[in-house]
């Protein structure tokens, strides 16, 4: 069942999510990208801008939002672009900024993922887990190539970087929570299906394939007979929801959801899945007293 969480008066794009609380920077159609960044609860209707570097944002690639145990600082994990030609390959130098410090952002280094683009994380075992890992080619500028051997892993508490192995997979794959570890899915649309491994030892790093779904696709196409614009590419997300595990099938403009035995559970019109998850909280968070920002009559939420 779907609820509203809030309404804002602008376009607005989420960058990272955690503990109830989103990263959104606001659109700017007229120039072509991304302005002001800002961090709030949707539960709380707290809003504070926040100004993590000099750069212009569209500079700067939100990698995590993450609590740092040993100072109890929510801090967001940064990856500098600098597109000139000339300094081209030397993007992927991260950074880490506490929100509400007015400490200058501070580098962690990261060589290991250098010409990398990394996706959503999964914050697991305080731990920011990213795949696949998409490596930007020699030859051409912004073409990437995946590689499948690899989980790029940042410790939040050392803010360090290492890798983990991932399974056999290939590297469209994307990866997931799933009961208190990590998954990774994998879509053969071939045989109109879907796998899900997951880390069945997170220390020794191995993994089992735990859900082969087989998709009700003439029943999803037989939903969209008659509705004008339908796009023939598929998007599948899949994610825990109180304990079950879901799978969100975007078509077009509509989604489908989907459970492990092939059933479509339930269709929503003129929607789609977003890549962060929000799981709502009231609890204060003292970092809004400190942030510096607009007034309360410059808050999105209507």
């Amino acid at each position: 069942q779907l609820h509203t969480v809030a309404w804002l008066d602008g376009v607005f794009v989420v960058e990272a999510s955690c503990d109830g609380l989103l990263v959104l920077s606001k659109y700017d159609y007229a120039g072509g990208s991304r302005t002001c960044l800002s961090v709030c609860n949707p539960a709380t209707r707290d809003f504070k801008l926040v100004s993590p570097g000099p750069e212009p944002l569209p500079d700067l690639r939100i990698l995590g939002m993450y609590p740092h145990r040993p100072t109890g600082e929510y801090r967001l994990l940064l990856q500098q672009r600098n597109n000139t030609d000339s300094s081209r390959h030397q993007t992927g130098r991260c950074y880490v900024f506490a929100l509400g410090s007015h400490q200058p952002r501070r580098y962690v280094g990261c060589s290991e993922i250098k010409l990398a683009f990394l996706d959503v994380a999964v914050r697991l075992r305080d731990s920011l887990h990213w795949y696949p890992v998409l490596y930007e080619t020699e030859s051409r500028p912004w073409e990437y190539v995946g590689k499948s051997e690899l989980i790029i892993v940042f410790d939040t508490t050392t803010e360090s970087f290492r890798q983990m192995r991932a399974p056999p997979v290939p590297t469209s794959s994307r990866i997931c929570e799933m009961d208190d570890t990590l998954g990774i899915y994998s879509c053969n649309w071939a045989m109109e299906t879907v796998d899900i491994w997951v880390l069945h030892n997170y220390e020794s790093e191995v993994w089992d394939l735990k859900y082969r779904v087989q998709l009700p696709v003439a029943q999803i196409w037989g939903n969209l007979e008659g509705i004008v614009g339908t796009l023939a590419y598929w998007h599948v997300t899949v994610a825990l929801s109180d304990g079950d595990v879901l799978l969100l099938v975007r078509l077009g403009r509509s989604l489908f959801y989907v459970d492990t035995d092939g059933k479509l559970i339930a269709i929503f019109r003129d929607i789609s899945a977003y890549k962060h998850w929000l799981k709502q909280t009231l609890v204060p968070h003292d970092f809004f007293m400190t942030l510096d920002g607009y007034a309360a009559d410059a808050s999105p939420f209507i």
